[in-house]
């Protein structure tokens, strides 16, 4: 196996982790509610804080592997947000959760930026979109991952031990990293002369420190790129933080099919990620990255606002379950092109820009995710109402890509 596909692997298994640890909060969600007393409004927060302070760290992390390497930066974040999943399981109340689960984001946070960065260097332009697919169809099998792991743990030990089990894993994923990994391809043992010449020759990735400025935020094409993001990640958020507890609560599921569904949205959020890839590199061939990319993700995102918002009026679940699941996957096809034109446009300073784009994201993220609990409250403990927002949301984000454009590099 050539050595970039190795890097992927890697990072890959990461992405995977990074799942498993931020949506087994969602999928303990009403065991917790019920151990520590917490209202709808309290879980909200808790879900809310992480990407809160994802939003906070995201463009500070981005910029650090700009300029210090992403080996550097990612050995840090993953060993501080394992150690914080482990302290999960230690919270006693509200106040405590709500404070680890702030500094788990604040981890997390570096997680995707410095993967970026880390494929930027190991990978020709046209093949990023792949890259991309892999490394967020192995998010969404984490999270498919997470109900089946965590479950069972919280079955037979409690809630808390399954946070253990998780730090744990990302600790072990530290240590690979620390002596494997090489920040520049020539350097790493092994590689041919050969996958070098095809990694360099088509990289488009000059060698040197970025230099930022506050006035990059005037740039009309990230402005609309993060606003896309922002629909994005409101949308996405939705199945990472509370579908478990709108399943069971909103939709009267029991703990099994909860866990099915939970499974199966993530399993075809990954499926919808390595499509998205591939449809999207053999377009930017036929025609060129910029309608390449946006056809994509106009695509992607305009159905799966529509099906979600059409699974708002159904009463059967069957059916309701499987279009929000579709919802998820469709949402999930425009991921590979929504960080390959960050990375297109962001070129030397892509870790500064993915890191902004997924800042915006998740301050759709933090206000939607909050304000759901207080959105059921609000329309007489309905579960659906917040839904429909978020599939509006959808539909507008979509609209965007019409005006997004994948050639535009971004001068500092």
């Amino acid at each position: 196996m050539k050595k970039r596909y190795q890097v992927l692997f890697a990072l890959s298994l990461l992405s995977v982790i990074t799942f498993l640890d931020r949506v087994a909060i969602s999928v303990a969600g009403p065991k917790i509610m019920t151990d520590l007393d917490l209202s709808k409004e309290q879980l909200g927060w808790i879900l809310g804080i992480f990407a809160l302070a994802y939003c906070a760290f995201e463009i500070p992390t981005g910029l650090l592997g700009d300029r210090l390497g992403a080996k550097k930066v990612l050995i840090r974040v993953v060993l501080w947000w394992s150690v914080f999943t482990v302290f999960t399981g230690f919270a006693t109340g509200f106040g405590m959760l709500l404070i680890i689960r702030f500094l788990f984001g604040a981890g997390e946070a570096g997680a995707y930026p410095n993967t970026a960065i880390v494929l930027s260097k190991w990978f020709p332009v046209l093949e990023r979109g792949r890259a991309q697919a892999w490394i967020w169809s192995a998010s969404r099998m984490g999270g498919a991952l997470t109900p089946f792991l965590v479950i069972p743990i919280q079955t037979h030990f409690g809630w808390r031990a399954s946070f253990l089990f998780l730090g744990v894993l990302g600790i072990l994923w530290v240590v690979f990293w620390k002596y494997w990994f090489k920040e520049q391809p020539s350097e790493m043992k092994g590689i041919s002369e050969k996958e070098l010449s095809e990694i360099t020759s088509h990289r488009n990735q000059p060698e040197a420190h970025p230099r930022f400025s506050w006035t990059i935020f005037r740039n009309r094409n990230l402005l609309l790129l993060m606003a896309m993001y922002y629909c994005y990640a409101s949308g996405a958020f939705f199945f990472q933080a509370w579908l478990p507890t709108y399943l069971q609560k909103g939709r009267g599921l029991n703990d099994g099919d909860m866990s099915f569904i939970t499974s199966f949205s993530f399993v075809l959020g990954a499926l919808g990620c390595l499509s998205g890839g591939y449809v999207c590199d053999y377009l930017v061939k036929r025609m060129g990255p910029r309608w390449g990319r946006a056809s994509v993700a106009l695509t992607g995102l305009g159905l799966s606002g529509l099906f979600m918002l059409i699974s708002v009026f159904i009463t059967d679940n069957g059916v309701a379950t499987v279009l929000l699941s579709a919802g998820l996957g469709l949402m999930d096809f425009t991921i590979p092109a929504s960080w390959s034109t960050a990375m297109d446009i962001g070129g030397k300073n892509s870790g500064f820009i993915s890191g902004a784009m997924n800042t915006a994201g998740q301050v759709g993220s933090t206000m939607n995710t909050i304000g759901f609990g207080y959105l059921v409250t609000a329309f007489g403990n309905n579960y659906h109402a917040p839904v429909m927002l978020l599939a509006i949301l959808l539909i507008a984000g979509a609209l965007l890509w019409l005006k997004i454009d994948a050639t535009k590099k971004i001068v500092f």
